[in-house]
């Protein structure tokens, strides 16, 4: 347990770039870690709230349409929304955005942009329109990502080695 938590600490602070008391605080951690623990996680909420599954089962074809069922369903997939123009808007913060070039601030701004229509959709308990703007969210991540691809963490070390103990 030790170890692990000196581990993290030591990627941490490698991820932050050698941090000196006059830069700003990350208010999520480290891009990376922000993005594991809470874009990544949000986003799922989101979309996962509104699917339709198939599969096959003992040779016959079971289908799911799945949505939200209950007003507390509905209340979290706003939420959610909502956590993600928070999230978007944090990554506009200068702390965040220095160093990564003009594009981040639109694909930021986008998330924010995005975000609040997934929370209009969600607000008016319009499954189609979920799903629908879902798709939007998706389009921004994956945009983004192609600009600024993920960084991989040093060999051995996981997202959950950086995730507070």
């Amino acid at each position: 347990m030790a170890g692990r938590m000196a581990t993290a600490a030591l990627v941490t602070l490698a991820l932050m770039g050698g941090c000196t008391a006059e830069e700003p605080p990350l208010p999520f951690g480290p891009m990376q870690l922000m993005m594991a623990n809470e874009v990544q996680p949000t986003a799922d909420i989101y979309w996962g709230a509104v699917r339709f599954e198939s599969e096959l089962v003992d040779g016959t074809v079971v289908e799911r349409d799945i949505r939200p069922q209950s007003e507390a369903d509905w209340q979290r997939v706003e939420a959610a929304a909502a956590r993600l123009g928070v999230l978007g808007q944090a990554m506009l913060d200068p702390a965040y955005a220095e160093g990564r070039g003009t594009e981040w601030a639109v694909f930021a701004q986008g998330l924010v942009d995005v975000a609040a229509e997934a929370q209009a959709a969600a607000a008016a308990r319009d499954p189609d329109a979920v799903f629908e703007v879902g798709g939007y969210v998706y389009n921004v991540c994956q945009a983004c990502h192609q600009v600024y691809p993920p960084a991989n963490l040093p060999e051995g070390v996981t997202a959950d080695d950086l995730a507070p103990q």
